[in-house]
């Protein structure tokens, strides 16, 4: 015989408390209201044992809330975005809230269908690092009364709310790295172009040069995205050419394209930093553990997606369109032993 499903009345009857105490216990605001650390454990104890389930459904119909947010990204084997979206889905938990997470692939088509999915299934709020080169599809979104923040990459003038770090200013830093060392003739494999991430670093390449009356040499810039293949391809051009163009330095603007030029340098037997000086914006696991451990730029920092969540909800909580918050971290420049002190 099936027993009768237990329920916040019959917790409270049990215990002979109100069933406002044990809601708010259940709902995770027992400490706002002052209930006594030993009736929270005495309800948490005594809805375990009767096997208590919380009606999910009933409680998003009479809040009008799905308790869940949803959250994009470009690339899910990407570490720096696995270990954002981590950080959400923990703050998230805290407070109550499951996450839907979508993987764009880098595909703008991918990225509008998701966030239409994630409006169908009427998620609460949503995270995206967007690819970075439309905005309106996002825009429409936000005007439209969904709690949304864009995280990493923003727009210029365009009113979203945006978590990212000062990119400008880390590429700035890592290629002073590179000059202050003797380095003139520094390479830039670039990112996806147009969008805000790649426009940052590519500008603060830019300012470290004019920053040190050194030319710009705009053949220099090269590449079309953050992919492993751009920074192997990129790399094996820039690596054949070594004598005609005299470089000795790469500026690499993702970990991704790091590790194709890694591969490269190994395949034309070019000694980092004997040979040619690297420094990447993103730092990453594998970084130190080279035989050559990597120069960075480091961006990796819990306070992105806190800031994130944080910013989301208080769109959530406040169910109001906020005038826009955009939020930047800073960087961290980390050296190493792959840059090399030359003569100028």
């Amino acid at each position: 015989m099936s027993k009768n499903k237990a329920t916040i009345q019959s917790i409270a009857d049990t215990l002979g408390v109100s069933v406002s105490t044990v809601s708010r216990v259940m709902n995770g605001v027992g400490k706002k209201y002052r209930i006594s650390t030993k009736t929270i454990a005495a309800i948490h104890e005594t809805a375990e044992k009767l096997n208590y389930t919380p009606n999910k459904i009933a409680k998003s119909l009479r809040l009008k809330k799905t308790f869940t947010i949803g959250v994009i990204i470009p690339d899910i084997s990407n570490p720096w975005f696995s270990k954002i979206t981590m950080r959400i889905e923990e703050e998230s938990r805290k407070r109550g809230y499951s996450v839907f997470l979508c993987n764009s692939n880098g595909d703008i088509t991918i990225e509008r269908d998701a966030l239409k999915l994630l409006e169908n299934w009427s998620v609460d709020g949503i995270i995206i690092v967007p690819i970075g080169i439309e905005y309106k599809h996002l825009l429409a979104l936000y005007k439209n009364g969904k709690p949304l923040v864009l995280v990493d990459r923003f727009f210029e003038d365009v009113e979203l709310p945006y978590v990212s770090t000062d990119d400008k200013q880390g590429a700035l830093e890592a290629n002073e790295l590179l000059i202050n060392n003797g380095h003139t003739r520094i390479a830039c494999i670039q990112g996806l172009r147009g969008t805000s991430q790649n426009t940052q670093r590519v500008n603060g390449y830019k300012e470290a040069h004019k920053k040190h009356g050194i030319q710009i040499d705009e053949s220099f810039i090269v590449g079309s995205d953050f992919g492993y293949d751009n920074g192997y391809n990129e790399a094996k051009k820039i690596l054949k050419n070594l004598k005609d163009t005299q470089i000795t330095a790469i500026f690499s603007t993702g970990n991704q394209i790091t590790l194709g030029v890694l591969k490269a340098c190994k395949e034309e037997n070019v000694k980092i930093p004997e040979e040619l000086s690297l420094i990447s914006f993103d730092e990453n696991n594998y970084s130190e553990l080279l035989y050559t451990p990597i120069s960075t730029v480091s961006h990796i920092d819990d306070e992105i997606g806190n800031k994130a969540i944080e910013l989301l909800f208080s769109q959530i909580d406040k169910n109001t369109i906020e005038e826009s918050t955009n939020v930047l971290t800073p960087t961290h420049l980390i050296q190493r032993a792959s840059v090399q002190k030359i003569s100028s």
